[in-house]
């Protein structure tokens, strides 16, 4: 028992080296571009059913349990949360016969802060743009600001037999914090 509690207490103080803090930071760059490409294939009204619900299983690999994602619009005043798939189940059900939704100024605006579990968090902020159109003439734009969380943590798997050790980055809750014409 007192093996367990010392590897545990290694693992806990183990700090990311620059070189892996930068390797960690474009991965979770890299999961938030996958994510925004994910979007944008599940609310072109084009894509088949069959190919939005396997893009739908491929985003909710990218989040930890229980994450949920903010949606805002110039017409409430209220953000609705929605878990993963729920969230992707209304972006296909949207009332337009077309929708654009664009991301840019993707960047880091906390850096990765090490909790209590060992654990590490920070926040990357995106601008979302969103464009609906209706074959009536109906037309909805916005641009959301939006904060996802990103959680860093050790992992272990097997390869050969050997248990190697590596750092794994999976998004958290996607907040609205302003959303604008």
């Amino acid at each position: 028992m007192l093996n367990v509690f010392v590897f545990a207490a290694q693992a806990q103080s183990e700090s990311i080296s620059p070189q892996r803090k930068q390797a960690i930071d474009s991965l979770a760059l890299e999961k938030v571009r996958d994510l925004s490409k994910y979007i944008s294939i599940v609310g072109n009204k084009d894509t088949p059913f069959s190919e939005a619900n396997r893009v739908i299983d491929r985003a909710e690999e990218l989040f930890a349990t229980g994450a949920e994602i903010g949606v805002s619009s110039l017409n409430r005043s209220e953000i609705e949360y929605y878990g993963i798939r729920p969230y992707f189940e209304h972006l296909m059900a949207l009332n337009y016969d077309e929708v654009t939704i664009r991301w840019y100024d993707i960047q880091y605006i906390s850096d990765l802060e090490r909790q209590p579990d060992g654990t590490y968090v920070g926040v990357i902020t995106i601008y979302q743009r969103f464009e609906g159109r209706s074959d009536d003439g109906l037309e909805y734009k916005d641009t959301t600001k939006k904060d996802i969380t990103v959680f860093v943590q050790k992992k272990e798997t097997q390869i050969g037999g050997r248990v190697i050790d590596f750092w794994d980055v999976l998004l958290g809750d996607i907040r609205v914090s302003e959303t604008t014409t």
